[in-house]
């Protein structure tokens, strides 16, 4: 049984942010229902290539994208424009403990399915609304997405080549790191809401913003502006506080080295076979070699292209120096490591036989994730939920359905 196995979670996103922490949730035991519109439902569904492929070794209408933030969930389709849609929306919620919706801000309010409308069949609700730009404020009403928020919440000044390199100038995550560290957010602030509830009896509207979260997670950078006034610059993969800290080239590719202390530093000099780094006054301490950091990274850059990269790291991890190589995801999915922590899994899928998923990260001992189900077809769920969750009986149900409600 999951830890959270005794709630239900109304999952009104789309996308990745809210999607990520209803899976979370999810896969933390709740009863998770993701309710989607009928014929099209979640955006990501059809945003492929690549879609997973049936038995035969065609395509089906899965996208992969959508398959990353769907798993342990029940799909119901509801046409909440309707009426008879919405009335079934606010009796499901009547009976859930959270909500989650990434509409725009009042956009369910012409529905009778905002906080206010939904708190009043449902006082103990949790209500998370996921938002480019927050509830409140001058950018409050616009649409907000990943890549646009990286740019304008200072990410994107932060990552690339710095000026004066080729390929300078300012380059985006490889994944919709906001979005997913927005989903993370909202799931902790979820739990502590419910946290409050149990005290209180009282629920809430938690308000969560890409733009927020951007910004919060910015992190020393942040920091190094406030307490300076100066903008951090583009370092590539160097570290603004840290030297060295970045890749570097090897006799058959790159290597990346993260030395976090002078000790480590003095560890790594003596393998690089120049002992007398960690005794320069340019180069002894970490302060030191930041300020002198033009100075030792040519010099490291000499010295590591003279061996390859598996002989670095495996010498460097004798030595107690953090390091490692740089792999694409054939690569990782292959590493001794992720194999022995299963963090590839398949799940049955009715479609394709079997679904493949990343596992969670989250390890409890009493209570461990479990892969229930694959992520769901559209409307795999709608009777099924209906009929336990309402009450209603079939033949009910095959009206709304003729209706075009479900």
């Amino acid at each position: 049984m999951g830890a959270l196995s005794h709630l239900r979670v109304l999952d009104l996103s789309r996308v990745l942010a809210g999607p990520w922490s209803g899976q979370i949730l999810a896969d933390l035991g709740a009863d998770v229902i993701k309710v989607e519109r009928p014929g099209t439902g979640d955006d990501t569904r059809s945003w492929g290539p690549p879609f997973l492929k049936d038995a035969q070794g065609e395509n089906t209408s899965e996208a992969a994208y959508y398959l990353s933030a769907n798993r342990n969930k029940r799909s119901v389709t509801i046409d909440f424009t309707q009426p008879e849609g919405q009335r079934l929306v606010r009796e499901l919620a009547a009976k859930s403990d959270i909500v989650i919706e990434n509409f725009k801000v009042g956009g369910l309010a012409a529905y009778g399915l905002d906080y206010a409308s939904l708190k009043a069949v449902n006082p103990k609700l949790i209500y998370c609304s996921i938002t480019g730009f927050g509830q409140t404020g001058p950018y409050a009403k616009r649409a907000g997405y990943d890549f646009m928020i990286q740019g304008l919440g200072g990410l994107m000044s932060l990552t690339g080549r710095p000026e004066g390199e080729e390929g300078a100038g300012p380059i985006k995550v490889g994944v919709a790191l906001t979005d997913i560290l927005t989903g993370l957010y909202s799931t902790v602030a979820i739990l502590a809401a419910l946290a409050y509830r149990d005290q209180t009896g009282v629920g809430q509207h938690v308000d969560m913003a890409l733009l927020d979260v951007q910004v919060a997670c910015l992190a020393n950078q942040a920091m190094n502006y406030l307490t300076t006034g100066t903008p951090p610059r583009r370092l590539g993969n160097a570290h603004p506080n840290i030297v060295p800290y970045q890749d570097f080239p090897t006799a058959d590719g790159n290597f990346i080295l993260t030395v976090g202390n002078d000790g480590q530093f003095r560890k790594f000099a003596e393998v690089a076979g120049q002992p007398q780094w960690a005794d320069d006054p340019r180069f002894a301490t970490n302060k030191q070699r930041v300020a002198h950091r033009a100075e030792l990274i040519p010099l490291i850059r000499q010295a590591t292209v003279f061996k390859t990269t598996a002989e670095w790291v495996s010498e460097l991890e004798k030595a107690g120096v953090p390091c490692g190589p740089i792999n694409d995801l054939a690569q990782m999915f292959q590493d001794p490591q992720v194999l022995a922590r299963g963090l590839a899994l398949d799940i049955a899928h009715p479609l394709a036989g079997s679904v493949p998923q990343v596992a969670s990260p989250i390890r409890l001992s009493e209570t461990p994730v479990e892969y229930r189900q694959a992520p769901p077809l559209l409307g795999e769920h709608t009777n099924a939920v209906l009929e336990e969750v309402l009450g209603m009986d079939i033949e009910a149900v095959l009206r709304l359905r003729s209706a075009g409600v479900i």
